[in-house]
């Protein structure tokens, strides 16, 4: 009869390998349990085991250690090979536990690794397709920029949560920037409500249409859109080129808050929503599972009751997960470690560029790098859609300004020693090229007629004699300046001239010269808003440190 408990090759039931690996205080290394050591001794003596047993037991558990000092001060035997290998293993226990941490760190409640190979099998991934070069942000100065995508995806769900079966949106989003030097990093969250131009992208083999004005959650799911569609949207919204992106579901938080144990949150009044089933009193609570997921998606009884008050207390419940994954009731507890990884990987969905242990290892060790408090929260500045009330537009100005900051690798944290300058373009002081030589051909992408014209004649006016109009083009939230090989100093006098930012450079133009295509940020000429060094006035922020954020005080 089935016991329902599991054996391994010695008789003994299945143990948690975390459970079994305790910290030395001694030596700083982990070692295993005296009475876990025993049995897999007795295992090993006295069952035979196959090829292929021994390969899975190298990879998921390592052997065992002599416990205490009569192990260390054995004979000549503990100081063989064997013995070597094994604190090498169990030093190579930290260097992962490290790159976990640094993992979940980059992706707020999205990912871990562990050493366990097995976690490998994990992860899931999309081979990613976001376009021609000349249609992306120009390539950045070895700053690093993760898009986080959270999925309301309810597949597999059943009717807990409302839209049974629904293949999901990109309810949340974060463009995870991490500096050139490591020492700081900014959280921007995009609300999922923001009017914005979906580009035209692939899915596998299938082509899906993009629209000129849409939601900017549908750039996920609508249509069969993958995450490339979402990278894709992202590039174009803000300028900024992203390396890699990562995406989670409902579960990701659910099973991430509760091998924590718990993530602390704070309410600043009572909160009572039918709508996320969030029923908590004012003050401090720990929460986990179902209580977290419900935090994180409640909107209906905070602050004004929309997307703009609960993404500060998403901001609020990561910086929170990301200091208690820093602690060190985590880091020196295996157990912790091990389902944090474990129900990480499950959760986990990655473009196919990183989709193995040893690259997100190394991703997650380099992330890891950046202090709790030099990383930034703050969300892209919006306006009301003054066609629907519901809906959110960007801020003129302040929207841009932000990008700018980003895509120049400038900080939002003051405490940040500041990033080397990215060289801007200057109306003031254009790059010298002969203007009337430059051929330039503007589109227009505003949605609102007349101002390729309007563009053409403002070139004319500084010497680009040879400006012409060309065709219209979809509209799009920012413009872009084109330029084929050995004509990037002619695309950055353009875009001077126009008051574009630096950023809006693409190299890689198909043309013989330079092409502009105008978005919703061209106001005209002057000094465009490249390399800002300060941030827009009253920007919203959440500093990851910060253990006085509480819920409602968003209003």
């Amino acid at each position: 009869m089935n016991s329902g408990h599991r054996s391994d090759d010695s008789g003994q039931p299945d143990a948690d390998p975390a459970d079994q690996w305790v910290l030395d205080p001694e030596t700083g290394e982990f070692r295993l349990r005296p009475d876990a050591a025993r049995r897999a001794s007795a295992g090993r003596a006295g069952v035979p085991r196959t090829g292929a047993a021994r390969a899975g037991a190298a990879a998921e558990v390592p052997r065992a250690r002599p416990a205490g000092r009569a192990g260390a001060s054995a004979a000549a035997g503990g100081r063989s090979a064997r013995r070597r290998g094994r604190v090498v293993r169990g030093r190579r226990l930290l260097t992962w536990a490290a790159g976990a941490l640094g993992l979940v760190l980059a992706a707020g409640c999205g990912g871990a690794l562990y050493v366990y190979r097995h976690l490998n099998r994990n992860i899931s991934s999309v081979n990613v397709q976001v376009g021609d070069e000349s249609e992306r942000p120009k390539a950045g100065n070895a700053a690093l920029n993760l898009l986080v995508i959270g999925t309301d995806s309810r597949v597999g769900l059943g009717r807990d949560y409302g839209d049974e079966g629904s293949t999901g949106h990109a309810d949340t989003t974060l463009l995870f920037h991490i500096s050139k030097d490591r020492s700081n990093a900014t959280v921007l969250s995009i609300p999922r409500d923001l009017m914005v131009t979906v580009p035209d992208c692939r899915s596998g083999a299938k082509r899906i249409p993009g629209s000129a004005r849409a939601m900017f959650n549908t750039s996920l799911g609508q249509d069969g859109r993958d995450p490339g569609c979402t990278w894709k949207t992202v590039e174009k919204l803000t300028g900024v080129r992203i390396d890699h992106f990562m995406m989670v579901n409902f579960e990701a938080v659910k099973s991430l808050s509760t091998a924590v144990g718990g993530v602390e949150v704070c309410a600043a009044t009572a909160i009572d929503d039918p709508y996320s089933h969030l029923r908590m009193t004012a003050g401090r609570h720990v929460v986990q599972g179902e209580e977290a997921l419900a935090f994180v998606r409640t909107r209906h009884a905070v602050g004004l009751g929309g997307d703009l008050t609960r993404i500060p207390l998403q901001q609020q419940f990561i910086s929170s997960m990301i200091r208690k994954m820093k602690s060190s009731d985590t880091l020196t507890s295996p157990a912790k470690l091990w389902n944090l990884a474990d129900a990480a990987t499950k959760a986990l969905t990655v473009d196919s560029a990183i989709d193995d242990v040893n690259r997100l290892k190394d991703l997650a060790l380099d992330v890891s790098r950046v202090n709790t408090r030099n990383i930034t929260f703050t969300t892209v500045p919006v306006l009301d859609d003054p066609t629907d009330s519901n809906r959110l537009v960007l801020k003129p100005g302040d929207a841009q300004q932000l990008f700018a900051m980003i895509a120049a690798d400038r900080s939002l944290t003051e405490t940040a020693p500041p990033a080397s300058p990215t060289p801007s373009v200057s109306a003031s002081e254009p790059p010298p090229i002969d203007a009337e030589a430059v051929r330039v051909t503007v589109r227009n992408g505003t949605g609102t007629p007349g101002q390729a014209g309007r563009a053409v004649s403002l070139l004319r006016a500084k010497g680009f004699t040879l400006a012409v109009t060309g065709s219209n083009t979809e509209a799009r939230t920012t413009g872009s300046v084109s330029y084929p090989a050995g004509q990037e100093d002619r695309a950055q006098a353009v875009a001077a001239a126009l008051g574009l930012p630096a950023t809006a450079l693409r190299a890689g133009g198909r043309s013989a010269g330079v092409t502009v295509v105008l978005g919703a940020d061209f106001v005209g000429a002057g000094t465009p808003s490249a390399s800002p060094t300060g941030a827009p006035k009253d920007l919203q922020r959440v500093r990851a440190d910060d253990t006085n954020v509480c819920a409602s005080k968003f209003k």
